[in-house]
């Protein structure tokens, strides 16, 4: 898979910290298979699955694909190209096949679903969970909440968009990260507002 396709993808993962997500799941997928709650159109995907490849493992990805708060029409993040005018909703799902096939990501593993509804049915410990759903307090813990227990003790929870400073950026993924410290987390490393955590 090659790097500078990746960067060139549609998404919000600069390239330092898509480097980092790389690494890290590179390191903690010898553990188990790792899980990405958000997928958007594959951008972050594609620097799971290259780390992941190394280790013969799989990535899952889940999403509704229908956009998150600040996708929607007249929000923030509102964009054009990945908006069915037919259907007058939000729809990332093509994008994100094409891009697996593209780049030919043949470890991940789409699930067109919410995550806390999989969660229920997931029994696979999981090397690397990493969480950059809905930006909203309540997804955001209730990402949290469904899938850090399934992490193996030694693997990773990484969170992405943290900021301290609320003039930054929104307070949800920072308050999980906050959340999880006070768990049986611990941090491993981080990279501008990405952040990667080690259960203990």
């Amino acid at each position: 898979m090659n790097i500078n396709k990746i960067r060139k993808l549609k998404g919000f993962m600069p390239d330092h910290e898509g480097d980092a997500l790389m690494k890290w799941s590179e390191k903690f997928s010898k553990l188990g298979p790792v899980m990405e709650i958000g997928t958007y159109c594959g951008k972050s995907t594609m620097y799971l699955s290259k780390g992941a490849y190394i280790n013969n493992q799989n990535v899952f990805t889940i999403d509704h694909h229908l956009g998150s708060e600040e996708h929607q029409i007249n929000e923030e993040y509102f964009d054009e190209e990945i908006y069915d005018y037919t259907k007058k909703r939000v729809n990332t799902l093509p994008l994100l096949i094409k891009n697996i096939n593209d780049l030919g990501g043949v470890n991940i593993i789409p699930i067109i679903s919410d995550s806390v509804k999989v969660s229920k049915s997931w029994f696979t410990d999981l090397g690397m969970v990493f969480i950059d759903g809905g930006h909203s307090f309540e997804s955001a813990n209730n990402d949290f909440s469904s899938w850090e227990s399934k992490i193996l003790t030694g693997g990773s929870l990484v969170i992405h968009d943290i900021y301290e400073n609320p003039h930054e950026g929104g307070q949800a993924p920072f308050e999980v990260y906050k959340k999880a410290l006070q768990k049986n987390y611990k941090e491993y490393e981080r990279v501008d507002t990405i952040v990667c955590l080690i259960k203990g």
